[in-house]
């Protein structure tokens, strides 16, 4: 997925919808700091995700809108489907799956196509095996804790804006979290816990699995191969490359955002569901208070992200694939446009098509 970007500076602008594609890509990683780090608690009686479909919505408020987002969305390269077939001659068919980082039952069922692809394949691929170990967060932490934590003298509190400081006290507050217990992680760790609903949190912390980390272990218990195209080193590493001062308004963001996230995640459920992963883009920028995600700081975030992740998944999927007989999911937003993986593994000599 691709977008012009012409000047910007960080402001409140695109950040909205730009958080959000932040977030989104580290729910996965999301999930084994809140049971691993246990830094925050959901109360039970706020486990319902809950939300409304802002799309069905629209049609009813605003369908002009939703038509400028339906034409948008269907110029997106290769952004009508989650599940591929990856074909090389001489060797057997293996799948592509995009996957939504999530424990929600709608999304743990898959389609009966995808089904028999994961269950037929010898080897299952998903973006980093090492979320099967529990302890993984933590041993990274251990080997490269500047990832994860400050290690200097530097604080969230000394981050955080002066005038911002006493709503993110109430904000993370509201969320069962104090700012002196988050003080030393960095921002954008915290942040991706606050995008993490109530029942998200409770079904992960009662040990419900997100969708790859439950195809990655049931794969294994059936005696499959099971490996990653990326460490988490890596995702951390892609993250902390980014400025600071993206990150620390990204929390921000994330805490004036906690009111629309159920909305927003029930919509993109949706739409996952129907395989129209192309129209998550142009609902995330539905939401940015001036309908847009442009600009340098968007551009390095996408280059880091997503682009130069895709590149490095699709190197390391190629020897793979050409094995054969191979299921690999990867978060959904990897695959669509002219850099997502469905374009560059046909770049590689693949026949790539939609199912």
């Amino acid at each position: 997925m691709t977008h012009p970007g012409p000047s910007f500076s960080i402001d409140r602008l695109a950040d909205a919808a730009l958080r959000l594609l932040a977030l989104f890509s580290w729910l996965l990683l999301a999930a084994f700091l809140v049971v691993v780090l246990t830094a925050t608690h959901a109360r039970a009686e706020d486990a319902s995700c809950g939300g409304k479909d802002l799309l069905a919505e629209m049609a009813k408020t605003d369908p002009e809108k939703l038509a400028d987002m339906r034409k948008e969305a269907d110029a997106i390269e290769n952004g009508k489907s989650i599940l591929w077939k990856i074909e090389k001659p001489g060797v057997k068919p293996s799948w592509l799956y995009g996957t939504m980082h999530l424990t929600d039952p709608r999304v743990l069922k898959l389609s009966d196509t995808a089904d028999t692809a994961y269950k037929s394949a010898g080897t299952v691929v998903i973006e980093t095996d090492e979320v099967l170990d529990p302890q993984a967060p933590l041993k990274v932490m251990a080997n490269d804790p500047q990832l994860m934590m400050f290690t200097d003298d530097t604080t969230l509190e000394k981050l955080i804006p002066q005038d911002k400081l006493e709503g993110v006290k109430a904000g993370l507050t509201a969320h069962g979290l104090s700012l002196a217990a988050l003080n030393k992680m960095q921002p954008w760790i915290v942040s991706s816990m606050l995008a993490m609903s109530a029942c998200e949190m409770e079904r992960t912390k009662s040990g419900a699995a997100f969708l790859d980390i439950k195809l990655a272990r049931d794969a294994k218990a059936e005696g499959k191969e099971v490996t990653g195209l990326e460490t988490i080193k890596d995702q951390l590493g892609a993250m902390a490359s980014l400025p600071l001062k993206f990150h620390v308004e990204g929390l921000i963001e994330a805490l004036n955002l906690g009111p629309k996230l159920p909305d927003l995640f029930e919509t993109m459920t949706i739409l996952y569901m129907r395989g129209d992963i192309g129209m998550i883009v142009p609902l995330m920028r539905s939401v940015s208070p001036d309908g847009s995600m442009k600009g340098e700081t968007y551009g390095d975030f996408e280059e880091k992200m997503i682009n130069a992740r895709n590149r490095v998944m699709t190197d390391h999927a190629a020897p793979i694939i050409d094995k054969g007989n191979v299921f690999i999911a990867v978060g959904a937003l990897h695959l669509p446009g002219d850099k997502g993986l469905v374009t560059l593994l046909r770049g590689k000599g693949y026949t790539v098509t939609a199912q």
